[in-house]
């Protein structure tokens, strides 16, 4: 049983694998300073009402960009699980793959460098990696699965959040698909400034990144909210809700093989 643990800006979410098989997964608010403790009192009650048990766990693998939660996350695994966990960033940690960027890989989003891996070995082919997360990430791999950089830009709910602290008038919306872009009203007109200006903004990422790299790639949405976006636009070829954790679970395999 392999325990993958990804945590990011908004959620750390934990999923128990067998094999290759998912078998759970959870997510919990990212607080930077939650303690191993308070994780593994979360965990193990979960687990238990999945028909889990904590003691299965042999092994774990870490991706966060979140630097202050990795030392918590690593004593979860080290005291309460018994295991060492392998985190991705580590120069110990094989990814099995090229970063080419001109930083260190250890200052990559792991999570982006396990969308890499998870993306390459399902589809095959040059992708572009779209996360819509608490950052709207657009990722780029070759047809090798090496990563090659990408764009990052802000989310859909840190704008929503942003348009209505920053402005006197402005209310708090949800983010939904609205049923025409000239709204008819205040939260009409914001629903879709937000939700359209998202869609121009994927097809314009996604029309000059083929351009530059000089071919057709696939793209593959995933994160949170990248139901609301799969069928309006045509550039979006794949929903992957799962390519994150599928990459870790394979770079834990490279590292274990």
């Amino acid at each position: 049983m392999l325990l993958c643990i990804n945590a990011n800006n908004t959620n750390v979410k934990f999923a128990v694998y067998d094999g290759e098989k998912p078998v759970g997964d959870w997510r919990l608010k990212t607080e930077a300073g939650r303690t191993a403790d308070q994780y593994i009192v979360w965990l193990d009650q979960l687990m238990r009402m999945a028909g889990l048990e904590l003691k299965a766990i042999t092994g774990a693998i870490i991706a966060s960009v979140v630097p202050a939660s990795v030392f918590h996350l690593t004593m979860l695994c080290e005291q309460h699980l018994k295991t060492k966990p392998l985190v991705v960033g580590d120069p110990a940690v094989k990814l099995g793959i090229s970063v080419k960027m001109d930083i260190p890989t250890a200052t990559v989003g792991a999570d982006r460098l396990a969308n890499a891996v998870g993306g390459h070995i399902t589809y095959r082919r040059p992708l572009i990696i779209v996360d819509f997360g608490t950052a709207t990430t657009f990722d780029v791999a070759d047809g090798e699965g090496n990563y090659l950089g990408g764009a990052i830009s802000p989310g859909i709910n840190l704008s929503v959040e942003i348009l209505h602290s920053a402005t006197a008038m402005l209310p708090r919306i949800a983010v939904e698909r609205p049923a025409r872009v000239i709204g008819k009203s205040t939260t009409e007109a914001m629903q879709s400034g937000i939700f359209w200006g998202y869609v121009g903004l994927v097809e314009g990422m996604v029309q000059r990144i083929t351009t530059e790299f000089g071919s057709d790639l696939a793209v593959v949405a995933t994160g949170g909210l990248a139901p609301l976006f799969v069928g309006v636009t045509p550039v979006i070829h794949h929903l992957d809700p799962d390519i994150t954790m599928r990459g870790l679970v394979e770079i834990y395999r490279r590292n274990r093989a």
